[in-house]
């Protein structure tokens, strides 16, 4: 369970999150919707601990993250990911590289050894088959395309199995085909990690795909919050313009594919 409270942030003159309140649950898919530059990738900022709030707080699962720094905030973060904007893979690195470098990095939390090659090379393999890119492990950021750097990052948090995972518009300048794959890959990710999940953007189609319930990010704080079915019916300028650009809705989309695949 995730709690924010008064949740207040500003730069300058800017107020970025005004005393925002959340209640987040166990296990769900959470989306966060709301125009660009209203300060939703900043909130993400704040829940892992890249950020410090002016005033208010965020608990998860009891432990008070606002409150911590330096090795005791390090200790408290490390069962939570991130799927950046950019992806942020490490140029430098190959994507097997890439993948394992966390395990590598942290070995086995729960036993404080670390992995073994043959081990790190079982996880990365698995994880790269779970996005689809068997075979491209050797390959170097630079020559993937865009979709395939977001599934690439989502390899790269997949292989240590966080609990907690924020999304920070997984979709953004992807072309639909590729944006949908993205889609099907959150869905398939909170299946198989069982995660709490907090997904930011503008995209309505992303967001009636994989949420279990929708929020609208306003004014610095959080406007409505609803199951998609209900929010869809929110008198809102807002949602009622993002309901103009969907043709159809992409739940029944979903439900159709999964039922292909049965």
């Amino acid at each position: 369970m995730m709690t924010i409270r008064g949740l207040s942030k500003h730069y300058d003159k800017l107020q970025v999150l005004d005393e925002l309140d959340l209640d987040v649950y166990t296990g769900e898919t959470l989306v966060i919707l709301g125009r660009s530059g209203v300060g939703k990738s900043v909130l993400l900022k704040h829940i892992i601990g890249i950020t410090k709030p002016d005033a208010g707080y965020i608990d998860i699962d009891g432990v008070r993250i606002t409150d911590l720094s330096g090795p005791d905030l390090y200790k408290a973060i490390l069962h939570m990911g991130m799927l950046f904007q950019g992806s942020a893979l490490f140029d430098s690195m190959n994507l097997e590289e890439n993948i394992a470098f966390y395990l590598a990095q942290h070995g086995n939390l729960e036993t404080g050894k670390p992995y073994t090659t043959q081990q790190l090379e079982e996880f990365v393999e698995k994880a790269l088959g779970m996005v689809g890119l068997q075979g491209v492990g050797k390959k170097m950021p630079s020559e993937l395309s865009g979709g395939m750097r977001k599934r690439a990052a989502l390899a790269r948090l997949i292989v240590y199995r966080p609990s907690v995972v924020l999304y920070d518009e997984p979709t953004t300048g992807l072309d639909p085909i590729t944006a949908m794959t993205i889609n099907q890959l959150i869905v398939k990710t909170q299946q198989e990690l069982k995660a709490t999940s907090i997904v930011v953007t503008h995209d309505i189609l992303s967001a009636l795909y994989v949420g279990d319930r929708l929020a609208l990010h306003k004014d610095g704080k959080i406007a409505y919050i609803a199951k998609p079915e209900e929010f869809l019916k929110i008198d809102d300028p807002v949602i009622a313009f993002l309901k103009k650009t969907i043709s159809q809705d992409p739940r029944t989309f979903r439900a159709e594919l999964q039922g292909e695949l049965l």
